[in-house]
């Protein structure tokens, strides 16, 4: 497949109310399949995803322009261009970016395109499953949902009794 420059992909918004990021998906236009990256853009005073890591993807920033705020581990990094963070696939990998400066951030993710997958929210106690395309995949889920972690039932609850 030949290279893609991001100046000829078109920008995707959120479909939420709260969230006021953009992107462009570079692998998914030049033909990635295993591995995931998008190029991103914070508005200032914007935040991205709640703060959160992956059971199953790995993923890494790469800050191209403004400034900005890192959230890792409860504790803040600043961001600015040239700054690069790997966020493993386990709870030491959780994170959040926050663009606390005056000009919009603009950064690089990458990742790992495994599924299924489960994203972990430790601040809202909240899980998010995805079977049959991985978080950034396009194609249709056989599977997906978010969840409270404290809604646990019995693994044989509703189930039929011999």
């Amino acid at each position: 497949m030949p290279p893609v420059n991001a100046d000829d992909l078109s920008w995707t918004t959120p479909d939420a109310d709260d969230a006021a990021w953009r992107r462009k998906q570079l692998a998914e236009a030049a033909g990635g399949d295993a591995l995931g990256c998008s190029l991103y853009e914070l508005p200032a005073g914007e935040r991205s995803w709640p703060y959160h890591y992956h059971a199953a993807n790995e993923e890494a920033l790469y800050v191209l322009a403004g400034e900005g705020t890192l959230r890792l581990d409860d504790e803040t990094h600043p961001l600015r261009p040239g700054e690069y963070a790997a966020f493993p696939a386990d709870a030491s990998g959780a994170h959040r970016v926050v663009n606390d400066g005056d000009e919009t951030l603009r950064y690089l993710v990458v990742s790992t395109m495994r599924e299924p997958d489960v994203t972990l929210y430790p601040d809202s106690e909240k899980f998010g499953v995805y079977v049959g395309s991985p978080p950034g995949g396009r194609e249709e889920r056989s599977l997906s949902g978010y969840y409270r972690t404290g809604d646990d039932v019995h693994y044989w609850d509703g189930e039929d009794g011999d």
